[in-house]
């Protein structure tokens, strides 16, 4: 991540002045404003400053800031129940969510749930149970995946600059493949001609590097976040789900960013014609309450004995009961739909600017979570590109901020619940910001 550019007044440099006094240097931001109010989807920093969200707290605010059903919800738990560990005594919430995300998961199967804090956690215990699960100790990430920032999860995370430096040694047995990046094939086909060869590349990586006896477990984000918001090709999912069927291994989809409505379905599977054995969620799980999933197999989630799994604020009633209306805001408001034509509307917006801004090489996505990757006229990633544009966003009372392991890919990662006013204003400031930095450039 980096730091904003726009000129900063009196104000906003005391903010920054005290923040760097106090707040520890690893914590970085996009745009060093400090916003004070949200509703829907607008944001208002310290000075007054009104901005569309195009980043909807990395993911977090699917149904929009300050969701009314969400906000009541908060309110009647918070009077009701505040907190009780679920190793003291249980709470409702805690089972009916359990509940309710099982009885969503793909897969037609009997499942089980543990909730957990964050997306680093969910992904933590998904490989504490594989293990359990399978008796064995392997795990095979992705090149361009981003997991988490706890040990295991930074040890699956790819990119080392701004996420790993100074904090080796990693987990062992962890290794990793090439994954479907098809603007920038691993073994050097063409999107338009793919058979999805990069599939040869991870089973010798299993048959050789690993031994299929020892892996215990493939973790994917179907559509990959950090990475640069690069989806999977069905085609590649199916692939590694015939893979684990072979070799008895647990198939982990990571849908913490891409889940919860996001791509377009209420989970990014479902789009690809493939059932895991364990999804993972949070992000916009619980409408801004930290709260995170993990949704399988009940054979597979039961592998740990009693003790094995838990946290003293895992299934936090206030948290939970948001997470209960968050499901019925997604399904009431048919916001999987509106995510598909919100995506629609900004994909056409980009590549209609797309002749005034030469380097914007692709434009990506499913869903509302589109990517805009920028390049220099050779192929080669551009970086300072990316940055400028999210800085001729900002300008335009748009904020948005890059990905990718380059750092030269634009998320557009808005609320679902953007009025057709709110897209069409979104499309127009984003159209500005790309000619503006195409021109410049």
């Amino acid at each position: 991540m980096e730091q904003g550019t726009a000129p900063r007044s009196a104000e906003a440099a005391g903010w920054s002045e005290r923040r760097a006094r106090s707040v520890a240097r690893g914590v970085a931001t996009t745009h060093d404003l400090v916003i004070v109010r949200a509703q829907g989807a607008w944001l208002w920093d310290s000075e007054g400053r009104e901005y569309l969200d195009g980043m909807a707290g990395l993911g977090v605010m699917n149904v929009g800031h300050g969701h009314p059903a969400v906000v009541a919800a908060i309110e009647a738990q918070a009077r009701t129940l505040l907190h009780t560990c679920a190793h003291t005594a249980w709470n409702a919430p805690y089972i009916e969510l359990a509940e309710a995300l099982a009885r969503r998961a793909p897969g037609d199967f009997a499942k089980k749930v543990l909730l957990v804090n964050t997306g680093a956690e969910a992904v933590e215990n998904a490989i504490k149970i594989a293990r359990a699960h399978t008796r064995r100790t392997a795990v095979l990430a992705f090149q361009q995946a981003f997991h988490g920032r706890t040990y295991m999860a930074l040890t699956l995370t790819d990119k080392a600059h701004g996420y790993k430096e100074g904090f080796a040694p990693f987990a062992p047995d962890v290794h990793r493949a090439p994954s479907a990046y098809c603007y920038r094939c691993p073994v050097g086909r063409q999107p338009t001609t793919c058979a999805v060869e990069c599939l040869d590349a991870v089973r010798r990586q299993v048959a050789v590097g690993i031994g299929e006896d020892n892996l215990a477990a493939v973790i994917v984000e179907p559509v990959q976040g950090e990475g640069g918001f690069v989806p999977m090709p069905p085609a590649f999912l199916q692939g590694l789900r015939r893979l684990c069927d072979e070799t008895g291994a647990v198939l982990v989809a990571d849908e913490v960013q891409c889940g919860m409505g996001r791509a377009g379905s209420l989970f990014a599977v479902e789009q690809m014609g493939v059932v895991p054995d364990i999804v993972l969620l949070a992000k916009s799980l619980a409408g801004g309450l930290p709260l995170g999933a993990v949704v399988g197999r009940a054979e597979i989630i039961d592998a740990p004995v009693p003790g094995g799994l838990g946290g003293t604020f895992a299934g936090n009633p206030v948290a939970c009961a948001a997470a209960l209306a968050v499901l019925d805001v997604l399904e009431r408001e048919d916001l999987p739909a509106r995510a598909r034509a919100i995506g629609e509307r900004l994909r056409a917006a980009a590549l209609a600017a797309r002749p005034r801004c030469p380097g914007l090489g692709d434009v990506r996505g499913v869903g509302a979570m589109i990517g805009l990757e920028f390049v220099h006229p050779d192929g080669s990633p551009n970086p300072g590109l990316a940055l400028a544009v999210v800085a001729a966003a900002r300008r335009r009372g748009l904020l948005l901020m890059r990905a990718g392991v380059y750092d030269n890919v634009v998320r557009l990662l808005p609320p679902l619940i953007l009025s057709d006013e709110e897209t069409r204003l979104f499309a127009e400031r984003l159209a500005g910001a790309l000619a503006e930095a195409g021109e410049a450039a």
